[in-house]
C-alpha cells in the first residue's frame, strides 16, 4: 500500500532541496546537514562519518530521539524475519525496508511516516521473503529514485511520493533473471531459479551495478555481476563469474562447467572508486558448497576479490582468497576502499575481510598485495571419492587473523565440567587438524561458516585504521553419502523430496544436528506441526522467510508430499518423486551421476549449517565469542581487540565479559567513536575508537542485527539503526530507532 506525500511534506522537501543547493556553496554546510545517502555511508563503503557533534566527551548524554514502528514482526510465537537493513538518509528523509519487505520513507528528525510502498499490494503477486540489507538513492534534477529489490524483481520508486516508476523495466520492474543466460547457451532454463538481491549494488553514472544471491546447491543459478541502465532498466553489461569458453579463467574449471555449476556470486555487495571508474567486490563459493568433485580446478572467479571497469564490466585484476573452496568461505562483506601510508608513501588500497578471519590488503590499481601473501601447503586427504582438493591456500603475512583459526583441545570450553565433557566428546569423535581438512563423512569441528567477518561490513577512518567485528563460533561439518540414498523400504515420496531439497539446512528428516546437540541456524522440523498448520507451511515454502529462499519452483504435487512428510500424514513405501526435484532418487549412485545435467546432483551433501554449542547452549569454546577489532593498516598491527556483547547471567556469576555471536557492522566517526549493535544482548554501543573502551550503551527494543548510520539535519546529529531480530531466541520486532543529544 502506498501513502501519497502530503502537500505540506512536498513543500518542505522542495524547500529543503533549495536550501541544500544554497548550502553547497556555504563553507559551513557540513555543520547543518550531512547525508548518509549510500549503503556503507559512501560509495567506497567506509562506514565513516566526518561528523563530530556526538563525540567521546558527550556521548554519555545520548538519548532516544524517535522510534518508527513498522507494525511487523511482533508475534513471539512465529518465526519472523530479521531487519538487516542499513537505512539511508537523504535531505531529511530516512529510507529503509520493513521485515516484510515494504519500502518506507520517514522524517529523519521525528520518524513520522511519509509514505510506504508494498510490493505485494497486488493480490496476484506472490510474496517471496528474504533479507534486505539496504537500498539505493539516485537523482537527476527532479527525478529522484529509490532502487531496491524484492524476490527476483528490481524496482525503481519515486523518492518523494513512493510511487512505482512505470518506465523502469517492464511496467516498473526488472526481472533479475535477465542476463544469466538462455537455454541455448546454458542448456537449461534459468527463469524459475532462485535469484534475489540481499545487499544493494552501487551506482556509477547511469549504471546500477549489482550482484545477487542464488542457491548454493545443485540448482544454483550462475552468480554473474550485471549493470542495468538506472533510467530504463535495460541490461548494459554482464561479467561471467563462471567463465564461458574463450574467456579468462575458463581453464580453471572442467569443460563446460558453466552449463551445470552455479554460484560464484557477489551477494555481499560492491564498492566504487569513481575517480578510477572501477568497482571492487568479493564473490562467494561455487555450488555445491562442500563437495567439488565435478568442479576440479581453482574455480575462478569464485572466492575472488575482483576489480572491474565500471563502464564495461571488463576485468582489471582479481585475487582468489580461497582456491577450490570446500568450506563455504564466501567473501562475506563488501571490500573497503582506504588510503594508507607506508615508508612515507601514500597508497590507495582495497581491503577485504574474510569468513575465516583474514584481512587481505591490495594496491587498488594493480591488485598487488600490500603485505606479502604466502601460498601455504594444506591437507588434500582424506578426501571424498571424486574430490581433488587444491594443494595450497593463500595466507597473508599481515595483519594477523582476527578470529581463531583451528580447533584444538586447549581452546574448548571449561565453563563447567559438564560443558567441557560434552564438547570434548564431540571433538574427539571427529577429524582434527588444519582448518583446510577436506570435508568428510566422519565429521569435524571448524571455524569459518558464519564469520570471522560477517555481512554487516567493516569500517575505516582516514588515518588508515580498519574496524571489524568478529564471530568465534564453532560449527560441525559432516558429509552425508547420498549414493543410493532415499531408496530404502521406508523412503516415502515426501521423505525423499525433503532429504533432497531441505535436509542440507534442516538436517536429515528434519532432525537438525544429530538430535539437537547445539543451537540451530535453521529450525528442527520434527515437531513443526505443533507450531504451524498446513497452510502456514505451504506459504513459507512458496515465499521463503528469513534465511530460507523461496521454493516456489517446486511442482505442487512435490510440495504437497514434502508437507505430508513434515506433518507425518503420508504412508511408508518406496514411492518415486518427480524427477524435476528429486535428483538423488532419479540418479541414486555416483556412477550414474556424472554431473552432465542440470540441476547437478552431488553424491555427498553436508549435514546442514549446524552450529555446535555446549550442553547449556553457550558457545563450545573459551571466550571471547565475539570481538571488535581495530587494526592499523599502515603497519598491519592491532591497536586493540575487545569483547563485543555479553551474557548478563554469566557476568553476574563473575565471568569476565565474553562477547556474543554478532550480526551487523560498525560505523566510525570523526568524533572518536565506533557505533555498533549486532550482539545477542540487544544493545547498541559506542566505543572509544582509540582505546576500545565502551563509553555508552543502550538497550534496544529488539536485537539490532544491522549496521547503524549517522547523519545531521538542521544542525543536529543522529545515530539510527534497525531493530528486529529473531535469531536464537531473541525477541522479534520491527523498529527503527534514532538517538541524539538533548
Amino acid at each position: 500500500m502506498k501513502y501519497p506525500l502530503k502537500p505540506l511534506a512536498v513543500g518542505l522537501l522542495l524547500l529543503g532541496s533549495c536550501v541544500n543547493s544554497g548550502r553547497e556553496k556555504n563553507a559551513l554546510s557540513t555543520q547543518k546537514d550531512a547525508n548518509w545517502d549510500s549503503y556503507g555511508g559512501n560509495k567506497a563503503g567506509n562506514r565513516y562519518s566526518p561528523l563530530t557533534q556526538i563525540n567521546t566527551s558527550n556521548v554519555q548524554n545520548l538519548q532516544l530521539a524517535w522510534t518508527y514502528d513498522t507494525g511487523e514482526n511482533k508475534n513471539p510465537n512465529e518465526r519472523g524475519i530479521d531487519i538487516q537493513c542499513q537505512p539511508i538518509e537523504v535531505n531529511g528523509i530516512v529510507y529503509g525496508a520493513t521485515p516484510k519487505m515494504k519500502l518506507f520513507a520517514v522524517k529523519a528528525t521525528t520518524g513520522e511516516e511519509i509514505w510506504k510502498f508494498d510490493p505485494f499490494a497486488d493480490p496476484n503477486k506472490k510474496p517471496k521473503f528474504h533479507a534486505i540489507r539496504g537500498v539505493l538513492y539516485w537523482e537527476d534534477g527532479a527525478d529522484k529514485r529509490i532502487i531496491y529489490s524484492v524476490g527476483s524483481s528490481l524496482y525503481a520508486i519515486n523518492a518523494l511520493t513512493g510511487e512505482q516508476i512505470k518506465t523502469f523495466g517492464t511496467n516498473g520492474e526488472v526481472d533479475l533473471h535477465v542476463g544469466l543466460g538462455d537455454k541455448e547457451t546454458l542448456g537449461h532454463d534459468v527463469t524459475n531459479l532462485s535469484v534475489d538481491i540481499t545487499t544493494p549494488g552501487v551506482i556509477y553514472k547511469d549504471l546500477l551495478i549489482t550482484g545477487s544471491r542464488v542457491s548454493e546447491y545443485g540448482d544454483a543459478a550462475p552468480g554473474y555481476i550485471r549493470a542495468f541502465n538506472i533510467r530504463t532498466g535495460e541490461l548494459k553489461w554482464v561479467f561471467h563469474t563462471i567463465p564461458l569458453p574463450g574467456e579468462y579463467g575458463y581453464e580453471t574449471w572442467p569443460k563446460d562447467a558453466y552449463k551445470k555449476m552455479g554460484g560464484a556470486n557477489c551477494w555481499s555487495g560492491l564498492v566504487l572508486d569513481e575517480k578510477r571508474g572501477t568497482i571492487f567486490t568479493g564473490t562467494g563459493s561455487a555450488s555445491v558448497d562442500f563437495y567439488g568433485g565435478e568442479r576440479h580446478g581453482q574455480n575462478l572467479f569464485a572466492n575472488c576479490v575482483l576489480a572491474l571497469d565500471a563502464e564495461t564490466g571488463k576485468r582489471k585484476w582479481h585475487f582468489q582468497t580461497q582456491h577450490h573452496d570446500l568450506w563455504d568461505r564466501d567473501l562475506p562483506c563488501p571490500p573497503n576502499l582506504m588510503t594508507i601510508k607506508q615508508n612515507g608513501k601514500t597508497i590507495d588500497v582495497v581491503t577485504q575481510a574474510t569468513k575465516d578471519g583474514l584481512v587481505f590488503v591490495f594496491d587498488r590499481d594493480t591488485g598487488t598485495p600490500v603485505f606479502p601473501v604466502n601460498e601455504v601447503p594444506v591437507p588434500t586427504s582424506p578426501a571424498l571419492p571424486g574430490e581433488q582438493p587444491w594443494p595450497t591456500q593463500p595466507i597473508p603475512t599481515k595483519p594477523a587473523p582476527f578470529s581463531r583459526q583451528e580447533v584444538t583441545e586447549d581452546i574448548l570450553t571449561d565453563r563447567t565440567p559438564e560443558a567441557r565433557a560434552y564438547v570434548l566428546e564431540r571433538f574427539k569423535s571427529g577429524l582434527q587438524g588444519s582448518k583446510y581438512l577436506p570435508p568428510s563423512t566422519q565429521g569435524s569441528l571448524l571455524f569459518g561458516f558464519g564469520g570471522g567477518a560477517e555481512w554487516g561490513g567493516t569500517a575505516a577512518d582516514p588515518d588508515g585504521i580498519f574496524y571489524v567485528n568478529s564471530n568465534d563460533m564453532l560449527w560441525w561439518l559432516k558429509m552425508r553419502d547420498m549414493r543410493g540414498a532415499n531408496t530404502g523400504a521406508t523412503a516415502t515420496r515426501g521423505k525423499t523430496l525433503f532429504n533432497s531439497n531441505c535436509a542440507v539446512c534442516h538436517g536429515v528428516d528434519g532432525k537438525g544436528s544429530g538430535g539437537g546437540d547445539g543451537a540451530q541456524a535453521y529450525p528442527v522440523l520434527t515437531d513443526v506441526g505443533k507450531r504451524l498448520n498446513k497452510d502456514q507451511i505451504t506459504s513459507i515454502i512458496k515465499t521463503g522467510r528469513g534465511r530460507m529462499p523461496s521454493f516456489s519452483h517446486i511442482p505442487d504435487a512435490d510440495r504437497e508430499s514434502i508437507i505430508s512428510f513434515l506433518l507425518n500424514t503420508e504412508k511408508t513405501g518406496n514411492a518415486t518423486a518427480s524427477s524435476a526435484t528429486d535428483f538423488h532418487n532419479a540418479m541414486p549412485t555416483a556412477a550414474a551421476n556424472k554431473g552432465d545435467e542440470f540441476p547437478y546432483v552431488p553424491p555427498f551433501l553436508n549435514n546442514g549449517y549446524t552450529q555446535f554449542r555446549d550442553n547449556e547452549r553457550y558457545p563450545a569454546i573459551k571466550p571471547p565469542w565475539g570481538t571488535l577489532n581495530a587494526i592499523d593498516l599502515n603497519t598491519g598491527e592491532y591497536l586493540w581487540k575487545v569483547p563485543l556483547g555479553e551474557y548478563p547471567e554469566l557476568t553476574k556469576k563473575g565471568m569476565p565479559i565474553t562477547g556474543t555471536e554478532n550480526h551487523g557492522g560498525p560505523v566510525v566517526t570523526a568524533g572518536g567513536l565506533v557505533f555498533i549493535a549486532a550482539t545477542y544482548d540487544e544493545k547498541l554501543r559506542a566505543f572509544d575508537k582509540k582505546t576500545g573502551k565502551v563509553v555508552w550503551e543502550h538497550k534496544l527494543p529488539a536485537g539490532g542485527f544491522a549496521t547503524p548510520i549517522t547523519y545531521m539535519v538542521n544542525g543536529k546529529q543522529y545515530v539510527a539503526i534497525a531493530c528486529g531480530g529473531v535469531r536464537y531466541g531473541t525477541k522479534p520486532g520491527g523498529y527503527y530507532v534514532a538517538f541524539a543529544l538533548p
